[in-house]
């Protein structure tokens, strides 16, 4: 009887102890998901092409979308768990690294317009839940040659030694530019460029970038609570066009801006990430386009 009732227990212990495991993992892709289809948007580079090129979201994570310009040919990875064209035979540690340094599992240098520079200071926590979502998706085989770059490949930065956390969710602002910087790199897209190619910082946040494609010419907006950008817009304006695409006076606004995926975007981090746009110092606009011609976020 003693025997049962010890073999019961154990049994007992282990099946409790697996569902904790599946109940974590499973709260751990969820975290991913929200994050990879949301503030994230891998989507907006890595999803899948049709035979036209046009995005193809059966075909998951598998890239192929082709981006040209004067000192590089990027050709957008496949990140599903593919073993041949994928990253199915990258450890969780090589994807990790992939993501926040920058570097392949052969030693090679991810390039532009890869952000590494933001995901540098993604949290620990926020990094293995992008990995378990990663790890979570179909595989699907799509070989995708490899970018072609004119420039030498940027050095990110020593290998990431201390753990990363992320701000408390508590202090609005700080979170709101952990979600604007290292998740969503807001600010790399909307801050105009020195002629070295880096970030203006004195123009931080204001706007001025532009993309051309499909759409035509878009210029990033000024984010900043200067009367080039947000002084006069409330909050649910705001919120309107980072959502929906949609300007104060009801006009669209263009791509590249993934409105798709921001409508995931929970209701507190679209107050954090606002809260963080009004913190900025107010800025005239960064870029030389006129800052109500053709603009879009």
């Amino acid at each position: 009887m003693m025997e049962r009732l010890i073999l019961g227990v154990a049994v007992t212990l282990l099946l409790t102890g697996a569902s904790a495991v599946a109940q974590d993992t499973r709260t751990l892709v969820e975290r991913g998901r929200y994050l990879v289809e949301g503030i994230a948007a891998c989507g907006l580079c890595h999803m899948g092409r049709d035979g036209k090129g046009a995005p193809a979201p059966d075909r998951g994570l598998s890239g192929g979308l082709v981006q040209n310009r004067p000192d590089y040919t990027v050709r957008m990875s496949n990140i599903t768990p593919d073993p041949d064209t994928g990253i199915g035979r990258w450890t969780d540690a090589q994807v990790a690294r992939s993501i926040r340094e920058g570097i392949r599992p052969d030693g090679s240098i991810i390039g532009p317009p890869m952000p590494i520079a933001f995901y540098r200071d993604i949290a620990d926590d926020d990094l293995a839940a992008i990995v378990a979502y990663l790890r979570a998706q179909p595989a699907v085989q799509n070989e995708v040659p490899r970018s072609e770059y004119k420039k030498s490949l940027p050095n990110y930065g020593p290998p990431i030694q201390a753990p990363i956390v992320s701000p408390s969710s508590s202090d609005p602002v700080k979170y709101g530019e952990y979600l604007a910087g290292p998740l969503g790199h807001c600010t790399l897209c909307h801050t105009s460029r020195d002629p070295d190619g880096r970030p203006n910082v004195s123009k931080w946040g204001a706007g001025g970038v532009e993309y051309r494609g499909p759409w035509g010419l878009a210029v990033s907006r000024n984010l900043t609570p200067h009367e080039s950008g947000l002084r006069d817009w409330t909050d649910q304006e705001i919120e309107r066009a980072v959502r929906e695409g949609v300007r104060r006076d009801g006009s669209r606004l263009k791509p590249p801006m993934p409105y798709n995926a921001y409508k995931r975007i929970s209701d507190s981090d679209m107050k954090a990430l606002i809260a963080y746009m009004r913190s900025l110092p107010p800025t005239a606009f960064g870029g030389t386009t006129e800052p109500n011609a053709k603009q879009a976020e």
